[in-house]
C-alpha cells in the first residue's frame, strides 16, 4: 500500500488499494454470514463504497480511503442501529417450539413426575410432558397451560 499519490498496478489494472477493499468486503461480507447476528454489516457497506470510490476517483491517497471507510460505516451504523434495537425489542420468538408458550393442552395419559410419566396433546401433536412445579400429578383430561418447552419435553401447569 502506498500513502502517496502515484498508484502501484497490478497486472490487469488493479491497484493494491482495489484489491485491500475488495478483500475486507469479502472478509466483512463472510464474517456477517457466518454469524447469527448483525456483527460486521456496517463495516462491509463501508468497505463497498469505499472500494467504489477506490475504482473511480483517480490517484486517491489511503487516508482518504480510509476516513471514507470510517465515515461511511460510522454513517451507516448511526443510521439502522435505532432501526436494529427497535426490532430486537420487539420479542422475536427464537424457535417454532417457543411458540407454544402461553398455549393450552389437553392431558391425554396422567403425569406422574415420579415416574417420568405424562402426556398431551398440543395442536393435534403428542408430547412428553412434565408440571412446572416438578410434583403435581394431573390427571388424564386436564386442560394445561404451556409454560417453556425444554428439549422434547413440554413443562405446563393445570389451568386454574
Amino acid at each position: 500500500m502506498y500513502c502517496g499519490k502515484t498508484a502501484i498496478f497490478l497486472k490487469g489494472g488493479f491497484t493494491l488499494e482495489i484489491i485491500f477493499w475488495a478483500v475486507f468486503f469479502v472478509l466483512f461480507v463472510l464474517a456477517e454470514v457466518a454469524t447469527v447476528q448483525f456483527v460486521s454489516v456496517w463495516f462491509a457497506v463501508g468497505a463497498l463504497v469505499t472500494l467504489i470510490v477506490t475504482i473511480f476517483v483517480e490517484d486517491i491517497g489511503m487516508l482518504a480511503q480510509l476516513g471514507i471507510f470510517i465515515l461511511v460505516s460510522g454513517a451507516f451504523l448511526a443510521v439502522t442501529f435505532p432501526w436494529l434495537r427497535k426490532v430486537r425489542a420487539s420479542g422475536h420468538t427464537s424457535t417454532n417450539a417457543d411458540m407454544d408458550v402461553g398455549k393450552n393442552a389437553e392431558v391425554i395419559e396422567e403425569i406422574e413426575p415420579d415416574k417420568g410419566t405424562g402426556r398431551v396433546t398440543l395442536s393435534g401433536v403428542d408430547w412428553s410432558a412434565l408440571p412446572s412445579d416438578g410434583k403435581s400429578v394431573i390427571p388424564i383430561g386436564t386442560t394445561v397451560k404451556v409454560v417453556k418447552v425444554k428439549g422434547t419435553k413440554l413443562i405446563v401447569e393445570a389451568k386454574k
